[in-house]
């Protein structure tokens, strides 16, 4: 999750390190350009690894909000509170530091374009997906996001050369998604519509990644000032639609009402800021490394909290799917990486 990521970003996370989004997956990641990570990044005394433990528990539990979410709202009024709660944090968070807003139409309108793929498109995606699928199901089609953008980047971006680690290590996770799927047994029992659409919010990260490295790499902007601007116009997106297939709620259901703010103040909003002092401190390899643990803590989010059933494929399919992805986004010999969701937070 995105991540505001991801997912959430990051991206996941969306819901990554801060050359990309932040999965938040969401989980889902939002989106963040070139600029490094401000001086003053947050950074609190508590040890790092602490804090890559508690990233990875708000990310993977992003899934289970969504669906305790859906539970009381409607999949666009989840993604509304979502992202209204998470931008929130991030306009407190610019305030406090004196961040100026970006400057300039065309960068704003990059950052609109960047703000549906990175936020609108696959938050409202995994929430109209769990409506049909299991949470446990929604974390792991998370973790193609590397793999989809593996794919991308070799037709995308002419500095991706393809190497046969990263080769194989693609084929290897979607050999994981077919065994997640169910492939043998001819896709029995699995929701289409609600699997196709866990897969596209995770194809929508990467797509969002690639145009934020073409367009606003060296906007002169601090990556908080484009994470929190693209949140607003994501917010302000999904404002305009919501109405449109929705009805105002009648009631305001506690236990939905708080997930939705968790999921927006914490998965989309706190988790970005704990992240940047992370990727500050430890450095983005070490930081994105918190990718691969969201659709572990997701999958036992939903089987322990919501009683989801497993079957063996499941974690199996992950486990190959989470093997590709380190193979895809993994340093050559030559100090080349992979642009994985590391880079998406």
């Amino acid at each position: 999750m995105s991540s505001s990521a991801a997912p959430g970003t990051v991206p996941p996370a969306g819901p990554t390190a801060p050359a990309r989004v932040s999965t938040e997956p969401g989980p889902e990641p939002t989106a963040q350009a070139r600029p490094a990570p401000p001086s003053g990044a947050f950074r609190p005394r508590t040890d790092w690894r602490i804090r890559f433990g508690a990233l990875a528990l708000v990310w993977g539990f992003s899934f289970l909000l969504i669906k305790v979410g859906t539970d009381g709202y409607a999949p666009f009024q989840v993604t509304l509170g979502r992202l209204v709660a998470g931008t929130a944090v991030l306009a407190v968070a610019m305030a406090v530091r004196r961040e100026p807003l970006p400057r300039g139409p065309r960068t704003w309108g990059h950052l609109a374009v960047a703000a549906f793929f990175l936020n609108a498109l696959p938050f409202s995606l995994f929430a109209h997906a769990e409506l049909t699928i299991p949470s446990t199901l929604a974390g792991i089609c998370n973790a193609t996001s590397p793999l989809w953008g593996m794919a991308l980047s070799l037709v995308a971006l002419s500095e991706d050369r393809p190497t046969r680690r990263r080769v194989a290590g693609l084929g290897l996770g979607f050999l994981g998604v077919l065994t997640v799927l169910g492939a043998w047994q001819g896709f029995s029992g699995l929701d289409f519509g609600g699997t196709a659409m866990a897969l596209l919010a995770s194809l929508s990260y990467p797509v969002g990644w690639i145009y934020v490295r073409r367009t606003l790499s060296g906007s002169g902007s601090s990556t908080l000032a484009l994470t929190g601007s693209q949140l607003l116009l994501g917010t302000a997106q999904i404002a305009l639609v919501t109405p449109l297939f929705t009805t105002f709620p009648a009631t305001f259901p506690l236990l939905p009402t708080l997930a939705v703010v968790a999921l927006g103040a914490l998965g989309t909003g706190l988790a970005v800021l704990v992240q940047y002092g992370l990727v500050e401190e430890v450095g983005p390899t070490t930081a994105q490394m918190v990718t691969y643990f969201i659709p572990v803590v997701a999958t036992a989010a939903g089987v322990v909290v919501l009683g989801e059933r497993l079957s063996w494929n499941t974690p199996v399919g992950a486990l190959v799917i989470l093997a590709g992805a380190a193979l895809t986004t993994s340093r050559t010999r030559g100090g080349g990486s992979g642009r994985g969701p590391a880079d998406r937070t």
